[in-house]
């Protein structure tokens, strides 16, 4: 194999030595590089802040570590502002252009992580990164240290020797060439010392250092070789025949400034040496937080895949566990319950199964005291004795317990026979308050953050985290003992953070009793109508052929409807169709770029595309329902509270929140939800402009205020006020466009926005926004104030308190500032409307308990409640939902519901 054949290796780097390793990282070249290698358009956070740069940066360092597994690190960053390069030659990198726009903070962000991962972050104004980097390694190869640089600046090669070998990109950030003293001789026909001279004389683009006219890399390897270095090149260059010795000699100025301005420095005054980057334990809950604010879960388990164990100085030893197997108990179960966790004392529960809600199974529960007592029980194998001692224990609602996902652990026991109550902390709900932007609420999280107790998954333990700590960690009685403990600690500090952000009283009033709702709805499911769902994926599956016909004949010929690339070709070059939004690949081709599109041209081939992809997206949906139906004919979903920060539920596996309600070809899917045998009919309730009472309520706006009390149509009441004409002239286009303002002007709409959504200039749309909140001023006040409190304390806050804290409001980078004020505009309104329904909810569930009722919630959409009602309870089911949605808060306007009732989910819409 040739030296560039194993420079060009992606393997993992050299085999490990006793000498110690370091890496260095060109932060500012390798995140440029990471820009580029991946689309900006598929990184980005929810709150709009562009991600690429780092994802990409950070995957490739996480590589390192794992491959490299160096004992060293640190990452070098140009600074703003020119060098003493630029001082000596001014159009030095003066043909680079501006960073673009969505890499902008990007870089503040690279420094965030790093700061989070403890890595050493050096920067020297003046200076380049190289010239640091150079520095470094020079004086940890001269140390004994084995020294790897990472930059795509290839005036790193002249520190290439047999101590530093540099990591040279060759495509995005994802392969590396290893440049070897051997690579850099191959590829350049020069040793590494010698490549500035090389590069001097042919020139380096990306620095605008121009190269002598007709003087290539050969011919000046030629003359460095021949000549020993360029400085026996100028020596020599009378003798240099030719026109290319001629043109050397005529630009022999410029040479020589090449030669001064490609040198690194190695000298650089730095505040720390190689020693002292000795690499360091991460500050795991600054990574967590971080990382949940990027989105990066993925990431996130990549990265302490790679670390080295905790530092002992970093964690907390907590409280010993003793764990006992229910079989070793003298005296069984009964006593150790009555001595460790006697009545009123939580106990930490640990359940290890399935979750599935048509049929889950429990294999091992774990139950412990805080003083640090546990006990494991086999569910597939217990004495009779103590499986009714647990049985009865686990269903008396007066044994408080804390459990994490309690909704998960009643599936997995039910469906070993057993009962679940007197659920008092639930520590994935409690986490979720606490901190409600983060993405994840694992066990392990939990115990690092608040206990600095490190949970690890062990293949011994099933996948389920045990303490690192522990000696006997491999265990499954350990496992499920330690995991217990931690849920008996965790009631205390974490119950104790979630007092101070206001959030014990939404646990206890809202969180968990809606959970004991959304579990039962869970188990009972919707019954699914499976012939209509088949006839109607068969007739979604015969549309997309027909309209894939239809855009072919509008052609004239055949091409893939899926391809990008294929499209771009069809629109913007067969067909010379205006240009979309530029993304790295072409043109965009994505959905609302080709609405858009066809609304301008109105081409058939555009029609027939866009429901193409609508029927497929239907077809799918329908295909998804039919695999989910249960043995018992039944759909049943999972409910998620602890995804959005505003509070609101979310539906997967499968999602029944995104049935599409808007066209006819959706409103049919809701026909194969039909109400299930034994019961008479399926009931929707839901509530009417829920979100602009809100509005109403919090602003105090006495126009809004008037209008919803006027019993009017909201809309058309507004529309009379701003227009300033009866409400009986209120044209349709007119209502439409205060129908648009208002709803957006809780998510904070822009004048932009608005003239994008409703076709109008932006000048028209700022002057009816204008004279719209000069008849309600109250809305403008409120609008200005909420973000201006929220910029104050950190946190919006809904009616009932639930917080959303928003640390961007004060962030430097316009960007994440603007979407954090859209933020805290919007989480008050779409927060209460989510308390509101979960209220309703608990409600309802209560009062169809207390009447004896056979009737029951099945799903939760938004702000619509979808019940089975038994045969002869229809007028009393009516009568209770109004009273319980009516009542779910009290606001300065009614909450109106409307109620409809039928065979199936559409036959009852209203």
């Amino acid at each position: 194999m040739s030296p560039a054949s194993t420079a060009a290796s992606t393997a993992p780097g050299p085999e490990s030595t006793d000498r110690s390793r370091l890496l260095l990282v060109d932060g500012h070249s390798m995140a440029f590089r990471a820009y580029y290698a991946l689309p900006v358009e598929n990184f980005s956070t929810t709150t709009g802040q562009h991600t690429n740069a780092v994802y990409g940066f950070l995957s490739m360092l996480i590589k390192l570590l794992d491959e490299e597994r160096p004992t060293h690190l640190a990452v070098a960053f140009d600074m703003a502002g020119g060098t003493f390069r630029t001082e000596q030659y001014a159009e030095y990198k003066a043909n680079r252009d501006a960073a673009p726009a969505p890499f902008a903070g990007q870089i503040d962000l690279i420094h965030e992580v790093m700061s989070a991962m403890n890595v050493t972050i050096l920067e020297r104004e003046g200076f380049e990164a190289d010239d640091i980097l150079a520095t470094l390694a020079v004086s940890a190869a001269r140390s004994g240290m084995e020294v790897l640089v990472i930059s795509g600046d290839r005036d790193t090669f002249q520190l290439v020797d047999d101590d530093v070998t540099v990591l040279y990109p060759i495509r995005g950030v994802s392969t590396l060439t290893r440049m070897t003293p051997a690579a850099v001789l191959e590829k350049y026909a020069v040793v590494p010392s010698r490549y500035p001279d090389l590069a001097a004389l042919v020139g380096e683009t990306s620095d605008n250092l121009p190269g002598v006219p007709g003087v290539g890399p050969k011919t000046a390897a030629k003359w460095v070789n021949l000549y020993d270095g360029l400085d026996g090149v100028i020596a020599n260059a009378d003798q240099i025949a030719g026109k290319a010795g001629q043109s050397f000699r005529d630009h022999l100025d410029q040479v020589i400034r090449n030669r001064r301005l490609n040198e690194l420095l190695i000298d650089v005054e730095l505040p720390v040496g190689p020693a002292d980057l000795e690499r360091r334990p991460v500050d795991r809950e600054a990574v967590h937080q971080l990382f949940d604010t990027l989105e990066f879960d993925v990431l996130r388990e990549r990265l302490f895949a790679t670390l080295p164990e905790i530092a002992e100085d970093a964690v907390s030893p907590g409280v010993q566990v003793d764990v006992v197997a229910v079989g070793d108990l003298p005296d069984g179960l009964g006593p150790w319950l009555e001595t460790h966790v006697p009545a009123g004392t939580l106990a930490g529960v640990d359940v290890t199964g399935t979750a599935a809600q048509g049929g889950g199974d429990a294999w091992t529960l774990a139950v412990a005291s805080v003083g640090g007592h546990a006990v494991t029980i086999d569910l597939t194998d217990v004495a009779q004795t103590d499986e009714q001692t647990l049985a009865g224990w686990l269903a008396d609602a007066d044994r408080p317990k804390v459990v994490h996902d309690a909704k998960a652990a009643w599936h997995m026991l039910r469906g070993r026979g057993l009962e679940l109550a007197g659920i008092g902390f639930d520590t994935a709900l409690a986490g979720y308050l606490a901190h409600p932007d983060q993405r994840r609420y694992a066990l392990a999280d939990l115990s690092v953050r608040y206990l600095r107790r490190e949970l690890v998954e062990t293949e011994e333990s099933g996948g389920q985290a045990v303490l690192a700590l522990d000696e006997n960690a491999g265990t499954a009685d350990t496992a499920a003992g330690t995991r217990a403990q931690v849920l008996a600690e965790l009631a205390d500090v974490l119950g104790a953070d979630l007092e101070r952000r206001g959030g014990r009283r939404l646990l206890h009033d809202v969180e968990l009793p809606v959970q004991r709702v959304l579990r039962e709805m869970e188990r009972v499911g919707i019954c699914a109508d499976t012939d209509n769902l088949e006839e109607l994926r068969s007739g979604f599956d015969d549309a997309v052929e027909r309209h894939a016909a239809a855009a072919y004949e509008a052609i004239g010929h055949e091409v893939n409807l899926s391809s990008p690339k294929q499209l771009q070709e069809v629109l913007f070059d067969e067909l010379d169709m205006p240009k979309t939004k530029k993304t790295k690949t072409g043109y965009t081709t994505d959905a609302d770029a080709l609405a858009e599109l066809y609304a301008k041209t109105s081409h058939p081939f555009l029609e027939h595309l866009l429901a193409h992809r609508d029927q497929i997206r239907l077809r799918q949906t329908a295909e998804g329902l039919l695999k989910s139906v249960s043995p018992d004919g039944r759909i049943h979903t999972t409910f998620h509270q602890t995804i959005a920060a505003t509070g609101r539920l979310s539906s997967t596996d499968p999602n029944l929140q995104n049935i599409p309600v808007r066209t006819a070809d959706g409103l049919r899917i809701r026909e194969g939800f039909v109400v299930g045998e034994g019961y008479g009919a399926l009931m929707t309730a839901d509530y009417s402009q829920i979100e602009m009472r809100i509005m109403a309520h919090l602003s105090g706006d006495a126009g809004l205020i008037d209008a919803f009390q006027s019993g009017e149509d909201l809309h058309s009441y507004v529309a009379s006020s701003v227009f300033e004409v009866g409400t009986d002239e209120v044209t349709p286009a007119q209502r439409s466009k205060i129908k648009a303002m208002s709803y957006g002007l809780a998510y904070g709409l822009s004048a932009f926005g608005l003239s994008r959504q409703l076709g109008i200039e932006v000048a028209e749309a700022r002057t009816l926004m204008d004279v719209y909140f000069e008849r309600f001023g109250g809305v403008r006040e409120y609008l200005t104030g909420v973000v201006a409190h929220a910029r104050r304390t950190g946190y919006t806050e809904t009616i009932m308190g639930r917080r959303r804290y928003l640390p961007d409001l004060t962030s430097d980078n316009r960007q994440r500032r603007d979407m954090a004020e859209r933020m805290a505009l919007n989480a008050p309104i779409q927060g209460s409307a989510a308390d509101i329904i979960k209220m309703a909810m608990i409600g309802t569930d209560r009062a169809l308990t207390e009447a004896g009722l056979t009737s029951r919630l099945l799903l939760q959409v938004h702000d619509e409640l979808v019940l089975e009602v038994a045969q002869g309870e229809e007028q009393q089911v009516d009568e209770l939902v109004r009273r319980e949605m009516g009542a779910a808060a009290e606001l300065s306007v009614p909450l109106d519901v409307s109620v409809g009732t039928g065979r199936s989910w559409r036959d009852a819409a209203h």
